[in-house]
């Protein structure tokens, strides 16, 4: 498989979840932004075959796919054309349409989003992945390792069932070789819209994954009603709210991201 399309991209990072309904796609989306306001170029490849919400959070869910020399360009979610993105979402006729494939038709568009979309020169190629693991990771790893796999980051909730979950995930990642770049707790705790104080979810915390594993707890992030408004509008909610705690967190996410990838 020719990855010449992947040869300017600097490091690539896969975001895995245990479970469905943590925030991966969130944190996804989240990370990126943070990356470019860090003065990064990014690309998100979403393969969430099945629910690809990328589209839907960046507001760019009806445009066209073009084809050039190279393979299929990105679409920009920007003007300055910093955040580049390709998701099954944007092949779709109706947004609500159902993708009912089996697995060897999907390990053959993964194949195609690897190796045919002219990414151009990156820093960063964030994979948004299906929940689980699943014959779609695996044909993530097989054809991107031609390239290079820089490592995964976990994303988790507080409750035991997510936590549970993100233990095999972390399995997985052993028993296939992919550094773990991070976890991330998600929904760590509530913003109040009114004083903006941080109220915690529940008593039990994932971090204690990080006493039993060698794992890096990249960080926490609360769950916030004005980052979920920014998502269902479009906008980008560090720009629009930088004093917030919810961006602090976010922002050293990355900066642990950032210093893992460097090291």
């Amino acid at each position: 498989m020719d990855l010449k399309s992947l040869a300017q991209v600097k490091h690539v990072v896969l975001v895995l979840s245990g479970k469905g309904g943590v925030g991966k796609s969130t944190i996804t989306t989240e990370l990126a932004l943070a990356l470019i306001h860090a003065g990064k170029k990014v690309g998100i490849l979403d393969v969430d075959l099945c629910g690809p919400s990328i589209p839907r959070m960046l507001c760019v869910e009806k445009p066209e796919v073009h084809q050039c020399d190279a393979g299929w360009v990105p679409v920009y979610a920007d003007p300055q054309q910093q955040l580049a993105i390709m998701s099954i979402g944007f092949l779709l006729e109706d947004s609500d349409e159902a993708v009912i494939w089996r697995g060897p038709k999907k390990t053959a568009l993964i194949g195609q989003f690897v190796s045919d979309v002219a990414w151009g020169e990156l820093d960063v190629l964030l994979v948004d992945t299906p929940p689980g693991t699943s014959d779609e990771h695996l044909a993530v790893l097989e054809n991107l390792r031609k390239h290079r796999v820089d490592g995964a980051v976990l994303v988790t909730t507080p409750q035991a069932v997510s936590t549970g979950d993100v233990r095999r995930e972390i399995t997985f990642c052993k028993k296939t070789a992919v550094k773990i770049l991070g976890i991330v707790e998600n929904m760590s705790g509530f913003v109040c819209p009114h004083c903006s104080a941080i109220e915690p979810h529940c008593t039990s915390h994932p971090f204690c994954l990080n006493t039993c594993t060698d794992c890096v707890c990249a960080g926490s992030v609360p769950l916030d009603p004005l980052l979920t408004a920014t998502l269902e509008e479009g906008q980008d909610f560090l720009q629009a709210f930088p004093e917030s705690s919810t961006y602090t967190a976010i922002s050293q996410i990355v900066n642990t991201l950032l210093s893992s990838l460097d090291a």
